[in-house]
């Protein structure tokens, strides 16, 4: 299962205006585990950046001017994340609500909602009443943020690929329980199955011959109705 890992960066917070996404970052997972893959652009947003969204990320007119604009890095974009992956995000209705406002402007295609996992109501879910900021989960989880000082979209989506990974149990939450079930199938935990296939060649039998006689005399006085005649051998 291929998954993109993402974070944006903006002007402000009203996507249905005249705010525009300034930074995108993006991490791909497959099977929960990191390929190496990411995706890193600065966006020109064709307008000054408010003193406020300023202080939240730092990026400012003078960094962006010479940056591209979203039509120049659309289509980058969207081969990057491809048409099925899961968009793993925190507070996945802010990003997916300007993703979608740029790429409306463009008369591109919108992303469907029901890609987005948002990580913000999984930590919600699962800690209710605790902090469930990307800072806190970090401290929650023992993952270093230490190079944070101010939010940025790449090192966000690398520090939240760690944090999901906890969310859902570990590095490789489904090593064995995501394999489809089978014929022969032997259940596991919380009812998932995983294959069991016969050994190439069977292991040696540890049983010594004395054992062994003593079994058959054993089973002898039982009488020819005992189960082990018939299915012992």
């Amino acid at each position: 299962m291929r998954e993109i890992v993402m974070d944006t960066e903006t002007t402000g917070f009203d996507a249905d205006k005249d705010d525009r996404i300034v930074e995108i970052g993006g991490i791909e997972l497959f099977n929960h585990l990191p390929t190496g893959r990411t995706y890193h652009v600065y966006i020109n947003p064709e307008r000054p950046m408010p003193p406020d969204a300023f202080e939240v990320h730092g990026l400012g007119d003078d960094f962006l001017r010479d940056k591209p604009k979203f039509a120049e890095i659309a289509q980058g974009f969207v081969d990057f994340i491809g048409d099925d992956s899961r968009l793993v995000i925190h507070n996945a209705s802010f990003d997916m609500k300007f993703l979608n406002a740029e790429l409306r402007r463009l008369g591109r295609p919108t992303l469907p909602w029901s890609r987005a996992l948002d990580t913000l109501a999984l930590a919600r879910e699962k800690f209710p009443g605790s902090p469930a900021s990307l800072d806190a989960l970090c401290r929650r989880f023992g993952v270093d943020n230490s190079n944070r000082q101010r939010h940025g979209a790449l090192l966000d989506s690398e520090l939240l690929a760690e944090v999901y990974l906890e969310l859902i149990g570990g590095r490789q939450p489904d090593l064995v329980l995501d394999q489809p079930a089978q014929r022969g199938a032997v259940a596991g935990p919380q009812g998932a199955s995983g294959p069991r296939n016969p050994r190439p060649t069977p292991l040696p039998s540890r049983l010594t011959p004395a054992e062994a006689a003593a079994h058959a005399e054993f089973v002898a006085r039982l009488g020819e109705s005992a189960v082990w005649a018939r299915y012992g051998g």
